[in-house]
């Protein structure tokens, strides 16, 4: 079975824990890059205004991508973000909709100040039906190997 780790992050704490994964794992890494960066401004969460605020507030929202990442070798696919506004940010939506994830074993996993990760993967199971997503783990700082056990069951 051929894995891969794909993963948005906006701060780099995602990214972290996507590399933790991806040298525990071995499996193959790629970054959902935004075609447009999020600044600080951006992801002022507080501010209605901010990009970040407009994007998730408008649930048709399909921020740009500028890379396409090929997950035709994969089996097995994990998806990982931050966690926004209790849920996962469009630009994952767009991730989703850019690539054939049909008959792959889809793992979500998440970094959050304070929320779970429940509502992010009843949205995408809601949002996308036909997807094999099978588990989510929200996993902040130091990652153990039961804990990747827990999430790729």
């Amino acid at each position: 079975m051929k894995g891969l780790i794909t993963y948005f992050s906006a701060s780099g704490v995602t990214k972290n824990t996507a590399n933790n994964l991806a040298s525990i794992l071995n499996y193959d890494v790629k970054e959902i890059e935004p075609e447009i960066e999020y600044t600080n401004d951006d992801l002022n969460w507080m501010n209605k205004e901010s990009r970040s605020s407009k994007e998730m507030a408008d649930k048709s929202s399909r921020p740009s991508i500028i890379n396409n990442i090929d997950v035709n070798d994969y089996d097995t696919v994990l998806i990982g973000f931050p966690i926004w506004w209790y849920t996962a940010p469009t630009i994952i939506n767009t991730f989703i909709e850019s690539v054939n994830l049909e008959n792959k074993k889809i793992y979500l996993f998440a970094t959050s100040g304070g929320s779970s990760i429940d509502k992010a993967l009843n949205d995408l199971k809601n949002t996308y039906p036909n997807l094999n997503i099978i588990s989510a783990k929200l996993l902040n700082g130091i990652i153990n190997e039961q804990e990747i056990i827990e999430l790729i069951k």
